[in-house]
């Protein structure tokens, strides 16, 4: 029974995880293929893009004021107690100041028909159409904004991640380097041409390598989950990172001296699409000193019955019109006035901003431009250094291996290679995150 229990637990195991499998997914993702999910997927993208659709619902309520307004009305009234009025007493012949009560009407009334409403001319109306175009402008512009930093955040990781695995394969190398260095080292102090001291020091190298490994594969997990979530992709899916960067990522392409337009950076296309709306809120209130024009019509039928024989024929009485209203503001206690000059803070401040970003601008391109200039350099000198690193440990290494050198000389070079290396993909991912900085002062990106 025991053997038939855990037999059973086992295929229900086995069949729980072939499950969850089959809801894994796993992608191989360039990084272009990383920013095209994203641009899908991501919360704050989809948010952004459903804001548009909400501004053009706005838009038609916005433009239904300028339509006409259509209603229909059907009543009927029992009155289950006919209303009673006074009539003076004196016109029937009775005494001043007496009153005699009377009622007026049928039992039965019903009521049907139809009225239009049709706003000609209102100044805050006329500006508000006019705006629609602006107002879906600044929320595309703002979903723009919201793609560029998911973007450049998604390059930044997919980079770190790619260099944290080159560094992974580094430190496997060195790992299988020390490795053999050891298995050298036991085999002289066998044959009694080292000390195990030397077996010792190699081994906590060996020891110490394996530490950092872990640590970086745990790292790299955690980058992986962090840029799953920045796509909208689900952490239980698998992530593949398929480009691998070297310095062929590093062009001068970007240094390329054109003349710059600030109208390629989506903030600055963003401000002033926000500086249009402002005006256009100037103009409103301006012209909401201007009269206001509406027309409107209506077209009924009623009738009365002492019975309910509605549907039996007899008289309707039809009653129809047709009204112009104009309605000219006069005084509001300077509230139109307080409006306008507010309105006409907030476009002087938006100005503002808009000279701000555009130093602002400046001084990003040109921080970027160094910092990558100066990037690119250090990651030549890395370069050199590591190769340098490379040959002082094979010649230490095979100085050891003759019996003239000393550990401490073979492990000062294994030392220094490790750190050569480290810089030289340190620098590496700084210059291509300069790089990414520097297309994105631009308006590249």
């Amino acid at each position: 029974m025991k053997k038939l229990f855990f037999l059973i637990l086992g295929f229900t195991l086995a069949g729980l995880a072939q499950a969850q499998d089959a809801n894994k997914a796993t992608h191989a993702f360039s990084l272009d293929q990383c920013v095209e999910y994203a641009q899908r997927n991501n919360v704050q993208v989809k948010n952004a893009l459903l804001a548009i659709d909400g501004q053009l619902q706005t838009n038609r309520e916005i433009a239904a004021a300028a339509l006409p307004t259509i209603n229909t009305s059907l009543s009927g009234t029992d009155y289950t107690k006919i209303p009673t009025s006074l009539l003076p007493g004196q016109i029937f012949g009775g005494a001043a100041g007496t009153f005699i009560p009377v009622q007026f009407g049928t039992k039965y009334n019903a009521n049907y028909g139809a009225s239009i409403q049709q706003l000609l001319f209102d100044g805050q109306v006329f500006i508000a159409l006019q705006a629609r175009a602006t107002s879906v402008e600044m929320v595309r512009k703002n979903a723009a904004l919201t793609q560029e930093a998911i973007k450049a955040n998604i390059y930044k990781i997919y980079y770190q991640l790619s260099a944290s695995k080159t560094q992974l394969n580094i430190l496997d190398a060195n790992i299988n380097r020390i490795a053999a260095l050891a298995h050298d080292a036991a085999i002289m102090y066998k044959n009694g041409f080292a000390e195990k001291l030397d077996v010792d020091k190699v081994s906590v190298q060996l020891n110490n390598l394996e530490t950092e490994k872990l640590k970086a594969n745990n790292s790299v997990a955690i980058g992986y989950m962090g840029l799953k979530m920045l796509m909208g992709m689900p952490v239980k899916d698998s992530l593949i990172l398929t480009d691998v960067i070297n310095e062929n990522n590093l062009t001068n392409e970007v240094l390329t001296e054109n003349e710059f337009q600030y109208n390629v950076r989506k903030d600055f296309q963003y401000l002033n699409t926000v500086k249009k709306l402002n005006e256009y809120n100037v103009k409103r209130y301006q012209l909401s000193n201007l009269p206001t024009i509406a027309m409107s019509g209506s077209y009924s039928k009623n009738a009365q019955r002492s019975k309910f024989d509605f549907f039996e024929g007899g008289n309707w009485f039809t009653t129809s019109l047709i009204s112009l209203n104009v309605s000219l503001p006069i005084f509001n206690g300077f509230a139109t006035d307080a409006r306008i000059k507010r309105t006409k803070i907030e476009l002087k401040q938006t100005e503002n901003q808009i000279e701000s970003l555009k130093n602002s601008i400046d001084n990003e391109i040109n921080q970027a431009k160094l910092n990558y200039m100066s990037s690119v350099a250090t990651v030549q000198f890395q370069k050199k250094n590591m190769t340098l690193a490379e040959n002082v440990y094979q010649q230490t290494k095979k100085k050891f291996e003759a019996g003239t050198g000393s550990n401490t000389e073979i492990s000062a070079a294994q030392a220094d290679l490790v750190s050569a290396q480290n810089n030289y993909m340190n620098a590496l991912y700084s210059a291509l995150i300069a790089k990414v900085d520097l297309l994105k002062a631009t308006g590249k990106l």
